[in-house]
């Protein structure tokens, strides 16, 4: 007599839903540990954030959006990012850091060339445009006309709660906000929505 199957917790939905937004909950954490860390130690973190011209700053890139100026920076930035980076965890791990990676690339490289010489920027802001950015624009990406529409229905939602919020954070915004981070992290969070992708045949 054969022994039935057993299926582990570990393939369950709800386990697989739960490993999906393991990733954006990961990073936050990273960025909460970071920010404690820099506010125990004598000096500041903020330091290593990215420089504009200055070729030792583009380390920047990296440690940049892990960096924030206070606990305030840190907090307005923690639920839209947490929000809007489970939204693309969805599809994925993979395709969550490619997504992330693609907002600190570009957005770091945009803001490294545009902002004024020696102007020192910190903030996940880029990586939350980013994630609008693909979120948006992933409705115009190759795939099946279902998921499309499912996109199309999330993004609205997405620019109903978060849209004028993003519209001021590039046009008009007070003396000490990078504008270039937010506006060149959302062209990298839109480009990463047709990384990688290919059309389909038949829907």
């Amino acid at each position: 007599m054969t022994r039935p199957d057993v299926i582990s917790t570990a393939d369950s939905p709800r386990s697989s839903a739960l490993g999906r937004f393991l990733s954006p909950i990961l990073l936050l954490a990273l960025m909460w540990a970071v920010q404690f860390v820099d506010a125990i130690l004598p000096g500041s973190f903020t330091g290593f954030g990215l420089r504009s011209w200055d070729l030792a700053g583009l380390g920047g890139i990296v440690a940049g959006p892990l960096l924030h100026a206070d606990w305030a920076h840190l907090i307005a930035n923690s639920l839209p990012l947490l929000i809007l980076g489970c939204l693309v965890a969805v599809e994925g791990a993979r395709r969550f850091w490619t997504v992330t990676a693609y907002a600190a690339v570009i957005g770091g490289l945009g803001t490294w060339l545009v902002n004024a010489p020696g102007a020192l920027t910190v903030g996940a802001s880029g990586l939350v445009f980013g994630y609008f950015g693909y979120t948006v624009m992933r409705v115009f990406a190759p795939g099946r006309v279902a998921h499309r529409v499912l996109y199309a229905v999330i993004a609205i939602v997405v620019i109903g709660l978060y849209g004028s919020t993003m519209l001021a954070g590039v046009v008009g915004v007070r003396e000490g906000i990078s504008w270039q981070a937010h506006l060149f992290g959302a062209v990298g969070g839109g480009l990463a929505a047709f990384a990688g992708r290919r059309g389909r045949g038949r829907a």
